[in-house]
């Protein structure tokens, strides 16, 4: 099937534009409060893949009645950078909720792929909210995720993180598997059974990781269904958005 044009004109624009941090607004302005979503899109840490896991996301979220932010994120660049743009948006994102009316409490993190590394590392004590000063997310939203720096990660993802020859301590501290604990934030994860770029163990051995600490999660499998789906409209997985947004609004008590 061929890429939408607006998709195709969108997906150009990510891969060319400069990298910079940039936090791209999607908020509802009806002058009522509501819950947000940070969005991080995957792109194995070398690109940020706004057409494909930011911007139909934040619309979808929309048009379900939440604000949503979309962050890039500094790529080919090595840690700690991309963690502080996330702390960055955040702080700027808090700090304005009143101007543009977002609840400060029980917002979700949604990361995919590398995004979703990015995500998690965020929610653990050694790589984000705690070493920031900030609150954990309410929800977090993990899409075919990379999880481990290990054997079994994304190798780009891994190398442009942390390098071509990432020592095994800093291996060990950015995998995200090694560092939950039981008040890491409630969280929905998923991947494709057919996943050839991100091997679904990542996110198998986080689940089993959320099971062992007593950390509420939904862990969700789609036999057929490979990397960079994003939305997943007509494949197996679809639905997969509907029931993250149900396992976010659970957690708000909605």
């Amino acid at each position: 099937m061929d890429m939408p044009e607006e998709m195709r004109r969108m997906a150009e624009a990510d891969v060319t534009r400069e990298n910079v941090y940039e936090l791209r607004e999607y908020v509802i302005r009806d002058g009522k409060k509501h819950p947000f979503a940070l969005i991080i899109p995957g792109g194995g840490y070398e690109i940020v893949a706004n057409f494909v896991e930011g911007h139909p996301f934040a619309a979808e979220l929309n048009r379900l009645g939440y604000s949503a932010f979309v962050l890039y994120y500094r790529i080919r660049t090595r840690y700690p950078a991309p963690q502080e743009d996330v702390a960055r948006a955040l702080r700027e994102i808090l700090s304005r909720a009143d101007e543009l009316g977002v609840e400060r409490e029980g917002w979700s993190l949604w990361g995919s792929s590398a995004g979703g590394h990015l995500a998690a590392s965020f929610a653990t004590d050694n790589m984000g909210c705690v070493k920031y000063g900030l609150p954990r997310p309410g929800t977090l939203v993990l899409v075919y995720p990379v999880i481990t720096m290990g054997e079994m990660t994304h190798e780009g993802s891994r190398i442009n993180l942390l390098g071509a020859d990432a020592s095994e301590e800093a291996i060990e501290f950015a995998s995200v598997e090694r560092h939950i604990t039981p008040d890491y934030p409630p969280t929905f994860v998923w991947c494709g059974l057919a996943d050839d770029v991100v091997p679904p163990c990542n996110s198998e051995w986080l689940a089993a990781e959320l099971e062992r600490n007593g950390v509420p999660y939904r862990f969700n499998t789609y036999p057929g269904v490979g990397h960079g789906t994003g939305l997943g409209r007509g494949l197996a997985c679809d639905g997969w958005f509907e029931d993250a947004v149900k396992f976010w609004e659970e957690q708000l008590g909605r």
